[in-house]
């Protein structure tokens, strides 16, 4: 929904999503017709019935601007009605379409009246469009599936005279100057793919001159450049500080260089390093090529190896890594002082959502590793499960949880029967849907408490009530191999029962990486009822011939 022109913006976008593995299809209003095409239900974008709208706004589309011949009640008024304006417009979209909303904050005026008491006076724009902005951000804080593109930092990263080009907006009506529309696209992209579950979830690491500088190994570590004792070991330190935040993000962090072991241990052993030993999932620190460590440290993690992001300061291992895992992102990351901008600028880590789950993300992939070694002493697999003393909560969809369900649709591939992606209001209006059964399941064992790690709905034949039909069974891979499929699989059967259902239909379609769970339906019971050519399979359980529990390891609440 464009509140200027934005051909050239729906071509680039489309660039960057392809990028990201999302084809897109686009409805584009016409010119400045963004409020008029939601609040007068047009016909063409209904039927589009769209899963997300980007409303693309910037200053240009103020109406009115508080001056100093206006009182500060005047100017109050103002800035409730300009935001009143667009306040209107999201309502609508969630009443007509309930799908995501991704609108620009505001960039700042490229001019300033008066001069620098334009950001704290009433009358100054800036002052009005930084007030503006943070109304805008108070609605994201508290409405979920509602995104801010924040052209107000990018601009001013690119900016804010060369964005905002007068002759670009008076000759093509351009709210940025043209050559500025792929930091605005390649920004809104990295919204929408994380949104679509298209996330990086580890970093991998070198060392020497990446983490520190020198060699370690041959300056020995307290020779090393990091603290605060030089300008190069401040870089460092600061670059330290940098990755040490996305550990609190939930990204998990690991480390593949080529050293000693002993020498890797002993430069983040310095009292002065800002990243510990304790701090990395995983560390490859030998003389093994470095893709070779970098599948390694992928299968250890139980993720695919284009959740990966390598960061090395050596170009030649980065051409090395880039052929040998051309699915993981390996960026050029520069000299040491670019490092954080370089990184960071890619964005592999868009915020969208940030669950509990998320925050705990490192604690759980510790704790998977504590159950790998707990394996080891059990010949018997079942006696080690039960030995796991685990329960599980499994229960229909719920608000508290949603976030975390619906992050799982768009990132789940391995053991995803269907692939069907969905946003947070669709699975909110579907719940309340009473055709459909909604589950999720959370699983805690001795060793921690995995969250929310399984998702599962289907509907009712609104013709024949007594067939139900499974639209996705998704689990989440760090719990690969633990039974909980078979207690979400007694919990589905028996509410199924409940309703007085008949026989239940699943389907698997298979993708690259879901072969894993081809029979999952048969190992559950289900007979097969087709296959078609390209190997998408429908099964079929006749619940009046199915009594058998199939859980019997984990307790269920």
């Amino acid at each position: 929904m464009g509140g200027s022109t934005t051909h050239d913006v729906k071509d680039m976008l489309e660039l960057f999503l392809l990028e990201q593995g999302i084809i897109p299809e686009f409805y584009e209003s016409e010119y400045n017709q963004y409020y008029q095409d939601v609040m007068f239900d047009n016909p063409t974008l209904i039927t589009f019935k769209p899963d997300l709208i980007y409303i693309h706004t910037s200053t240009r589309n103020i109406t009115e601007w508080p001056s100093s011949e206006r009182t500060e009640q005047e100017i109050e008024a103002m800035l409730k009605g300009q935001f009143s304006h667009f306040l209107g417009m999201w309502e609508k979209i969630e009443e007509a379409y309930a799908c995501p909303v991704i609108q620009n904050n505001f960039e700042l005026p490229f001019y300033r009246i008066l001069g620098n008491r334009d950001c704290w006076d009433l009358s100054g724009r800036v002052n009005f469009v930084n007030r503006m902005n943070e109304k805008f951000s108070q609605y994201a804080r508290n409405h979920e599936n509602f995104y801010i593109n924040d052209i107000n930092y990018i601009s001013s990263c690119y900016g804010i005279q060369r964005w905002a080009d007068s002759f670009c907006w008076h000759m093509y009506k351009y709210a940025c100057s043209i050559s500025a529309i792929p930091e605005l696209s390649f920004n809104l992209s990295n919204i929408i793919k994380s949104i679509y579950g298209k996330n990086k979830k580890a970093l991998v690491l070198d060392l020497d001159h990446t983490l520190w500088g020198g060699v370690v190994g041959d300056d020995g570590p307290e020779n090393i450049e990091i603290g605060q004792e030089t300008s190069v070991g401040q870089l460092y330190t600061e670059f330290q500080q940098y990755i040490k935040s996305y550990k609190d993000l939930g990204i998990l962090l690991t480390i593949d260089s080529k050293n000693e072991e002993e020498n890797a241990l002993a430069g983040l052993k310095r009292p002065d390093s800002i990243l510990k030993p304790e701090d990395f999932l995983v560390i490859k620190a030998n003389w093994e090529p470095k893709d070779q460590n970098m599948k390694e440290i992928a299968k250890e993690l139980n993720i695919g190896t284009e959740s990966l992001v390598f960061v090395d300061d050596n170009p030649a291992e980065r051409y090395i890594v880039s052929n040998g895992i051309p699915e993981a992102s390996v960026p050029d990351i520069g000299t040491p002082e670019q490092y954080i901008q370089r990184l960071d600028r890619s964005d592999f880590f868009e915020v969208t959502c940030f669950s509990e789950d998320d925050r705990r993300r490192n604690a759980m992939y510790e704790a998977n590793a504590a159950r790998k070694k707990q394996a080891i002493r059990y010949g018997d697999y079942e006696e080690y499960l039960k030995s796991l003393e685990m329960k599980a909560e499994i229960r229909p969809f719920s608000s508290i949880y949603m976030s975390r369900i619906a992050q799982l649709t768009n990132k789940s591939n391995q053991f995803n029967l269907t692939t069907r992606r969905c946003t947070q209001m669709e699975l909110e209006e579907l719940n309340k849907n009473s055709d459909y059964i909604t589950l999720y399941g959370r699983l805690e064992d001795k060793f921690g408490d995995n969250g929310v790690v399984s998702v599962v709905f289907g509907h009712c034949d609104p013709e024949q009530p007594v067939y139900f039909h499974i639209d996705l069974w998704l689990m989440s891979c760090r719990v690969l191999k633990r039974d909980m499929e078979f207690a979400m699989m007694d919990e589905l059967l028996r509410l199924c029962q409940e309703r007085g259902i008949k026989t239940i239909f699943g389907y698997y379609y298979p993708t690259v990486k879901n072969r894993m769970v081809k029979d999952f339906y048969e190992q559950q019971g289900f007979s097969k009822e087709s296959e078609s050519d390209n190997g998408s399979t429908v099964w079929k359980l006749d619940l009046n011939c199915c009594d058998k529990s199939r859980n019997r390891v984990i307790k269920v609440n």
